[in-house]
């Protein structure tokens, strides 16, 4: 079993944005945890980052043989029809994670395109909502509601 957990536009500076809003933790301390996880379910964990669009899209594509997809889409969430397309063509289980509390920020992110794609939403839970993300696909439940 192999999952693909796939971070959206300036993820990679987690640790020196807005520590109030995103937490102290850096994508490669997020990303280390995961791995960990896998490796103690005997699952594959694939950590993929990109700030382009494009790049995330051939991302599941390319990876289209994975059993169930993570994604935080970033800023990416309010603004990209050709990534919820991409997520929603994989096909498969998928989660959309974020870090902070969408609903309590401004209100232009209170709305996601990825989010009608996906199996389920996890906000606002930190580094935590992947962790949770990666447990309900390993049940192999999905939420088609």
């Amino acid at each position: 079993m192999r999952f693909l957990i796939l971070n959206g536009p300036n993820l990679n500076w987690l640790g020196r944005r807005d520590v109030k809003i995103y937490g102290s933790q850096t994508l490669e301390d997020i990303e280390a945890r995961l791995r960990a996880w896998g490796r103690a379910h005997d699952i594959g964990i694939d950590c993929r980052q990109s700030n382009h669009e494009g790049v995330l899209i051939d991302c599941i594509q390319e990876h289209h043989e994975a059993d169930g997809l993570v994604i935080n889409p970033g800023g990416l969430a309010h603004s990209s029809v050709a990534l919820a397309d991409a997520v929603r063509d994989f096909a498969k289980p998928s989660l959309e994670v974020h870090l902070s509390n969408l609903y309590r920020r401004e209100p232009y992110r209170h709305h996601s395109y990825c989010s009608a794609a996906v199996s389920g939403v996890i906000s606002g839970l930190g580094a935590q909502g992947y962790v949770l993300a990666l447990d309900f696909l390993r049940s192999g439940q999905n939420s088609s509601s």
